[in-house]
C-alpha cells in the first residue's frame, strides 16, 4: 500500500531538486532550448511550477474531472504569481512556496479523501492519491528536461553530485 506521506515527502524531495537545478542554471542562459521547438529551460521551469500549483490546486478544491476541456482555464486560478521572464531567484521561491504550501495542505486532508476516485487528465478513473502520484511523475518527467540542459551546458545535476559523492564516501569509483 502506498502511503500519503510518502508520496509527499517524495515530491518534496524532488521538487528540492528542481529547485537546486533552476538555481544553478546561469540566469544569462535560462531561455535556452535543447532542441528547435522544445521548451526553454525557463519555460519548463515555470510550468513545472504552474502544473504543480494548478493540479494540485484543484485537487484540494475537490475537481472530480481532470479530463474536462474547462479544466486548464481552472488551473489558471491556482497560479503563483510569478512573471513570464522571471529569474531563476523568482521562480525557485515560487517552487519553495508552492510545495511547503501545497505539501502541507494536501498532508492535512482526511483518509477518505484520498480514496476517493476522481478522472485523471486521460480519462482514466484514479483515487485522489494516484492523481497525486500523476502529478509528482509529471514533475519527474520535465525536471528531467531541465537536467538534460544543465548537462549539454556542462553542469551536473545534483542527484549525481549526491551519488557519486555517496560512491566516494563508500570507495567506489
Amino acid at each position: 500500500m502506498v502511503r500519503v506521506e510518502h508520496v509527499i515527502d517524495t515530491w518534496k524531495g524532488i521538487r528540492q531538486d528542481t529547485i537546486a537545478a533552476v538555481e544553478e542554471f546561469p540566469a544569462a542562459e535560462l531561455d535556452f532550448s535543447c532542441a528547435p521547438g522544445v521548451a526553454t529551460f525557463r519555460e519548463t521551469a515555470l510550468h513545472i511550477l504552474h502544473a504543480g500549483d494548478g493540479l494540485t490546486g484543484l485537487l484540494l478544491a475537490g475537481e472530480e474531472n481532470f479530463a474536462s476541456p474547462e479544466r486548464r482555464a481552472r488551473m489558471k486560478e491556482h497560479f503563483r504569481a510569478v512573471a513570464p521572464d522571471a529569474g531563476p531567484s523568482e521562480i525557485a521561491a515560487g517552487m519553495r512556496a508552492s510545495i511547503e504550501e501545497r505539501s502541507a495542505a494536501l498532508a492535512a486532508q482526511p483518509p477518505e479523501f484520498w480514496s476517493h476516485i476522481i478522472t485523471r487528465v486521460d480519462g482514466r478513473p484514479v483515487t485522489r492519491l494516484e492523481m497525486l502520484q500523476f502529478i509528482k511523475e509529471h514533475e519527474l518527467t520535465h525536471r528531467s528536461q531541465l537536467f538534460m540542459a544543465m548537462r549539454i551546458k556542462g553542469l551536473v545535476p545534483a542527484t549525481t553530485r549526491r551519488r557519486k559523492a555517496m560512491q566516494a564516501a563508500q570507495g567506489k569509483p
